[in-house]
């Protein structure tokens, strides 16, 4: 995406994703009030949060959940993320926790009902091209891929943590799927996703989904060039793609994978969504589950508030004199551009 310093920045956070992360890799630390309630998820989230606000300049901030009492996708298709597990129960509290605190702290979070944060931030992302600002997606979900454009970026969330993590342009997803964002969901639908238990189309792997893609568009343009499409496919494989059986399953992932429409509530011209948070009220949130003393660099973040310089030390008379001190090489600088691996 060309550099567009005029244009402000929306971070949209899959809260979800980011707090599922935190989980795990703050699990050893054990972080509890005194009450007993966990509350490590929510330490590592606002940890995250605030590197994540730091990277990418954000102007903005919306955070996107699951509707955790209700999902119309699983409705329809009883099988969509059947295979998963039962949640821990304190991964199930703090996770309505972090609803309530970033609510507390003045964050704008979004909880649609009935469905995704997945939805929510691809809501966001329309919503925000619409004011004239550019988005940054940031979640682990490979589905974002498809939601990447001129204005929007994703931040994929990997282990290593935010600074680990690649930003994905245009440019840079063809590199790494082999497909432009806007044949991702095709690509997904046909190769299928395990971690939400929906096979995908028999003989159709990720390349050579990416190849079909790459050289016919679309899949409807596949099957409308039959010749062409066995060429690249094989007879075999070929005659298995353009089954009726294999067109119901990718028709069905499209559909499941689509993002539903949500009313964001975004004002980013004079109300919601607008960074800097109130210092005061992001402060109370957290002393109010005991994180007050670790999140500071979060709230720094949330707040736009600078470093403060050490105290100046006075003295009553000259001090004594001191032993030189080797200072190491300084850190060379950042760099302004992520790799994308």
């Amino acid at each position: 995406m060309p550099d567009a310093p005029d244009r402000p920045v929306l971070l949209a956070v899959d809260g979800n994703s980011l707090l599922h992360r935190s989980y795990h890799a703050f699990l050893g630390s054990g972080t509890r009030t005194a009450a007993g309630a966990a509350t490590w998820a929510i330490r590592g989230f606002f940890s995250q949060l605030g590197l994540l606000v730091d990277r990418v300049a954000a102007d903005g901030l919306v955070v996107g959940f699951d509707d955790a009492g209700n999902n119309r996708r699983k409705v329809t298709h009883p099988e969509y993320k059947a295979t998963r597990g039962e949640k821990d129960p304190d991964l199930v509290a703090q996770l309505r926790l972090a609803v309530r605190v970033l609510r507390d702290a003045g964050a704008h979070v979004v909880v649609p009902e009935g469905l995704e944060a997945d939805d929510v931030v691809a809501a966001a992302a329309r919503d925000a091209a619409a004011a004239g600002w550019d988005t940054v997606i940031a979640t682990s979900d490979r589905d974002a891929f498809a939601l990447v454009d001129g204005t929007t970026r994703l931040l994929r969330l990997i282990s290593g943590g935010v600074d680990a993590s690649p930003v994905l342009t245009r440019d840079r997803m063809r590199l790494l799927t082999g497909v432009w964002p806007e044949q991702y969901r095709e690509l997904a639908a046909l190769r299928g996703d395990t971690s939400d238990n929906l096979a995908g189309v028999r003989g159709i792997g990720p390349k050579t989904g990416a190849r079909l893609l790459s050289e016919l568009g679309t899949v409807r343009a596949a099957l409308a060039d039959p010749e062409r499409t066995r060429v690249l496919l094989g007879a075999r494989v070929a005659e298995v793609f353009t089954s009726a059986e294999s067109q119901e399953v990718f028709a069905r992932n499209v559909e499941l994978m689509t993002p539903e429409p949500v009313t964001t509530g975004l004002d980013l011209a004079a109300g919601p969504g607008r960074l800097p948070l109130d210092e005061h009220a992001v402060r109370a949130a957290l002393e109010r589950v005991e994180l007050g003393a670790v999140c500071r660099p979060a709230v720094r973040a949330l707040c736009g508030l600078g470093f403060a310089p050490p105290p100046v030390p006075s003295f009553a008379s000259a001090p004594a004199p001191r032993r030189p001190v080797v200072v190491a090489a300084a850190a060379p600088a950042r760099e302004t551009e992520w790799t994308l691996f």
